[in-house]
């Protein structure tokens, strides 16, 4: 069965991103062990969901070639986004409601197959997911340092259980799941 995990860097003080939507703090710190789990993380994925911002910055990161994923990719979006040179599967989509953000998600669930779906960024969307019952993992990995300010972890209360927690490299990893009423 298909599981919907988030998994995400965080900083010290709770932010996925700067205020201007800029992930350059992430890559100040040893994050080759950390780099190392993602890439047996994704031999799990089937399908990947992410918010416009984080989709803009990897684009503007990768400078529009070489979209780093082979499983369909689910952006939300209000806006016109570029592309990725290539034939990449990436779907532009918006849920202004519940049932639209429910109906996306079991698209995005369903094109993942046996795998399972990773949220990839998008504290809100996360927070909204966990509303709705359809989040079933967090994943962090903390970051030493800490923004000020910026793009909420989970922008709105998300109860979690404790699973696993470790070190890689710079970062202190914790797993949680998500706990439904």
């Amino acid at each position: 069965m298909t599981r919907t995990v988030y998994n995400t860097a965080t900083s010290l003080d709770g932010f996925i991103a700067t205020e201007d939507h800029s992930l350059d703090w992430l890559f100040a710190t040893d994050s080759d062990e950390a780099e190392g789990e993602i890439g047996e993380f994704l031999k799990g994925i089937g399908a990947l969901l992410m918010g416009a911002s984080t989709y803009e910055w990897v684009h503007r990161h990768e400078g529009g070639e070489g979209w780093a994923y082979a499983m369909p990719s689910w952006v939300l979006t209000h806006r016109e986004l570029p592309a990725f040179e290539g034939g990449n599967d990436i779907r532009f989509a918006s849920a202004d409601s519940d049932d639209e953000l429910r109906a996306l998600h079991a698209k995005a669930a369903e094109s993942a197959g046996d795998k399972d779906l990773w949220l990839m960024g998008g504290g809100k969307v996360a927070a909204d997911l966990a509303r709705l019952g359809l989040l079933d993992e967090v994943i962090v990995s903390i970051a030493p340092v800490t923004l000020g300010a910026g793009a909420p972890l989970l922008a709105g209360r998300v109860d979690l259980k404790p699973v696993e927690v470790h070190r890689a490299g710079d970062f202190a990893c914790a797993r949680y799941e998500v706990v439904r009423p």
